[in-house]
């Protein structure tokens, strides 16, 4: 996994990016010249590859472009200015947009990566629908077109103080996500939860933090100089060992899709009314 920005080495970052790459190595070529995520060898570059038209939804300050590049070439919206400053020094065409009205004709895209933001949007529906509505339709001989990648936080019962900073609407399960993507016309190739072995432990933390004061974060939500929502300081040597086992669940998610975690990642395809 390319790391490039302080978002890469903190754990939780970098577990959702391994397990997005197993499943876009997985459902999405890449070019030819640019080797897998996740290797060993020397790390892939930065640079945008020739492949999909890609648009990253709700792509506050770039933190999955490096990434997603490894596929096409990326492009980016998200509703809020601040980070759009950010993700601009960082190199990515973004523009500011709602989820819900995105400003691209029909069938533009091939890839859209819609990663921890529907959640945040009251009117889920419009999001799917706008997202279903840029993306390619199938080709000759083709049984589905352009594909959606979602993550999504997982379970109501762990909601948290985390969820009010970052102003969620509604966690997910599983069966859920799978019924929504497939209403808004979209056929679902995988769909597992993730943060599977830091499931236990997480949700213990949550249970007894509930009614206690919790770490003070800052949120662009509610502070004017934060352009992300701050991510819960990891001591080093736990931070090492919680990268360990995202590696470890990433090698898994290339082969099995996990019973329970604290998030989900899907990847679905758009198919013909």
């Amino acid at each position: 996994m390319l790391t490039l920005l302080e978002e890469d080495r903190h754990w939780w970052f970098a577990t959702r990016t391994r397990a997005i790459l197993a499943f876009l190595d997985r459902y999405v070529a890449r070019p030819e010249s640019v080797p897998a995520g996740g290797g060993g060898g020397a790390e892939p570059s930065a640079e945008p590859a020739r492949g999909l038209r890609i648009l990253d939804v709700g792509c506050g300050a770039a933190n999955m472009t490096h990434h997603l590049r490894h596929y096409g070439q990326v492009i980016g919206v998200d509703n809020n200015p601040r980070p759009l400053e950010v993700a601009r020094r960082r190199g990515l065409e973004a523009y500011q947009a709602t989820a819900e009205d995105l400003p691209f004709e029909d069938g533009r895209f091939d890839l859209v990566a819609l990663l921890d933001t529907v959640e945040h949007v009251p009117a889920e529906e419009r999001v799917f629908a706008e997202c279903r509505r840029v993306l390619r339709g199938p080709r000759p001989g083709e049984g589905g077109g352009g594909k959606l990648l979602v993550t999504v936080p997982a379970f109501m019962f762990l909601w948290s103080k985390n969820d009010v900073i970052n102003m969620h609407q509604r966690r997910y399960s599983a069966p859920e996500l799978r019924a929504k993507l497939e209403q808004h016309g979209f056929r679902v190739l995988r769909i597992s939860y993730s943060n599977f072995f830091v499931f236990p432990l997480a949700a213990a933390l949550i249970f007894l933090r509930r009614g206690r004061a919790e770490p003070d974060l800052a949120s662009p939500h509610f502070d004017d100089d934060a352009y992300q929502v701050e991510m819960e300081p990891t001591p080093p040597l736990l931070n090492s060992l919680l990268n360990g086992v995202g590696r470890l669940e990433a090698a898994l998610l290339r082969h099995v899709t996990l019973p329970v975690g604290t998030s989900i990642v899907a990847i679905a395809e758009k198919v013909a009314p």
